[in-house]
């Protein structure tokens, strides 16, 4: 099925006219009243102090690069140069510029590319424990670092990384201007790099924080050679991205993908670089006297946050970061062969249409407009659109919302997961799961008028305490799920098997066939072998154009 059918509707994630004043409070938001001082610990660039709070050390804020400014804007991030005295790590850094929305506060700092480091409370230098690195979501266009307090997966005996990368136009603006100047294998960490990286230079923010861990995790008790890389959304997209990117190989030993297979494939350099040349002609750069490159980089950030492409912004094909797209190089077995753990939720779309009408971004779904609302979710003609509704009539469905969601959740979603699923079991140890807990909170938007069940985003209050617009407490049931959850994602970080001491085993996939994966909801998780058949992958994944 082409690109468009299967992505365009998460590039509103969130597009047009945002007009959410939502400023969310960070600084200090991980401390304690009071809270002791863990020590001073030495990384190759200079000593951080962190802080402790009753169950771990957090170490906040602290740069692994140069701030992205002036010239240095859309170039490959340069390593952090050593400073000296002893660094304040007590308090997140700022988040990457961005207009405010439901997914990250509002920012026009540069100086944004940051990490935080949180470990069991003690835990020594050199304890080498099991170590992952967590990429936020938001489309490429919004989201933080600091939204994800790990506190209930260090609680199992693990270090994780959060970190901050480029947005929007500033990470993955692709443009002959840009494409003039190559970091050496001194600035960048790697003697086999040659591209500029157009278009894709938040995954070079990400790699390089990668490079980061492997040089200090040890410092503060994680393991360099026991790394997992997780991501949700558009961080599950970018952790497919370094599965395949030939820059991050031996950077990390295990993967995984939540919600993150919604777009297996990528533009090209020249296409993406066409699409973008709208926003350098509304910059004015276009014919700037003293060339493209320098215009550009000397606009203000709010200019540029104002003229990016309300469509949003993705990952490119680049001869370096991106040789090829994700899903022909998964078909291809061209990536790093790192063990994966890959799912998605039962409900995925139902964020989007519910965001949609909150927004007034279209009139609410009903049976009269649903093929119309198929072909703008979609991206796809009248006649694809009259095809699917046949698959997905309006009226086998409590509402036309909810039929609408199936059929994003499907195409979009759940039929690129078995795709994906499918490729890597060839070549890989890959433990799939769908996330179906009907009752899950909430909490990005309002409630809308009609059920929401296991929506997009929804899995991670059952990981991480999550600071978000709206609370969402979980019931005991849900309490006990979200145990076993941590103890099946803690259990892949440490030896790349998913096991918990209440939930049953959780089956490894197989290159075709029935596709065993587990299904996570109350009242217990429980393997599964129906995921494809549920949601129409025949149709999705058959041979209709």
């Amino acid at each position: 099925m082409p690109d468009s059918v299967r992505t365009r509707r998460l590039r509103l994630f969130v597009g047009a006219g945002l007009s959410f004043a939502l400023v969310l409070s960070v600084g200090g938001a991980a401390m304690a009243a009071g809270a002791a001082d863990p020590g001073v610990v030495h990384t190759s660039a200079g000593a951080v102090r962190g802080t402790t709070t009753p169950t771990m050390d957090e170490y906040l804020g602290i740069p692994y690069a140069e701030p992205p400014t002036g010239a240095e804007r859309w170039q490959r991030p340069i390593p952090k140069r050593p400073w000296t005295g002893v660094l304040d790590a007590t308090r997140f850094g700022a988040n990457c510029p961005q207009p405010a929305s439901p997914y990250g506060s509002a920012s026009t700092s540069e100086d944004c590319l940051h990490l935080n480091v949180y470990a069991p409370r003690g835990t020594r230098p050199g304890s080498r424990l099991p170590t992952m690195v967590w990429i936020h979501g938001g489309a490429f266009d919004y989201g933080e670092s600091d939204d994800f307090d790990p506190a209930p997966l260090v609680a199992h005996g693990i270090v994780v990384v959060t970190l901050n990368y480029r947005l929007g136009a500033l990470g993955f603006l692709a443009s002959p201007a840009l494409e003039g100047r190559a970091r050496s294998a001194s600035d960048s960490g790697s003697a086999s790099e040659s591209g500029s990286g157009s278009g894709d230079y938040g995954l070079l923010d990400q790699q390089l924080a990668l490079r980061w861990v492997q040089s200090d995790i040890a410092a503060f008790g994680g393991d360099r050679d026991s790394v997992t890389l997780a991501g949700e959304s558009a961080g599950g997209l970018s952790v497919l991205a370094q599965v395949v990117s030939p820059r991050a190989r031996g950077l990390f030993r295990r993967a995984i993908v939540e919600s993150g297979t919604y777009q297996l494939e990528q533009d090209s350099l020249s296409a993406a670089e066409a699409k973008d040349a709208a926003f350098v002609a509304k910059t004015g750069c276009a014919n700037a006297a003293g060339g493209v490159a320098a215009c550009l980089r000397g606009l203000p950030v709010a200019t540029i946050l104002a003229d990016q492409n309300q469509a949003g912004y993705r990952p490119n094909v680049d001869p370096d970061v991106l040789p090829s797209t994700i899903g022909a190089a998964l078909q291809a077995g061209s990536f790093g062969h790192v063990q994966v753990l890959l799912g998605t939720n039962k409900d995925e779309f139902s964020l989007f249409v519910a965001q949609d009408e909150f927004l007034k971004v279209l009139p609410p779904v009903t049976a009269a407009n649903y093929v119309s609302d198929i072909a703008t979710a979609l991206g796809v003609s009248q006649q694809t659109a009259i095809a699917v509704a046949q698959e997905y009539p309006v009226s086998t469905y409590p509402s036309p919302q909810l039929a609408l969601t199936a059929v994003g959740t499907d195409g979009v979603f759940a039929c690129n997961a078995v795709t994906a699923d499918e490729a890597l079991a060839r070549h890989t140890r890959v433990y799939g799961y769908q996330f179906s807990d009907e009752k899950a909170p909430q909490r990005y938007l309002p409630p809308a008028g009609f059920p929401q069940g296991a929506s997009h985003t929804s899995e991670l209050s059952y990981l991480f305490d999550v600071k978000a617009p709206f609370p969402g407490i979980l019931s005991g049931a849900q309490v006990l799920l979200a145990d076993q959850m941590q103890q099946y994602w803690t259990g892949f970080v440490k030896d790349a098997r998913p096991r918990s001491a209440a939930g049953p085993r959780w089956p490894r996939m197989s290159a075709a066939g029935a596709q065993p994966m587990i299904n996570l909801a109350t009242p217990a998780p429980v393997p599964r072998t129906d995921f494809a058949a549920e949601h129409h992958c025949a149709f999705w994944n058959g041979s209709r154009a």
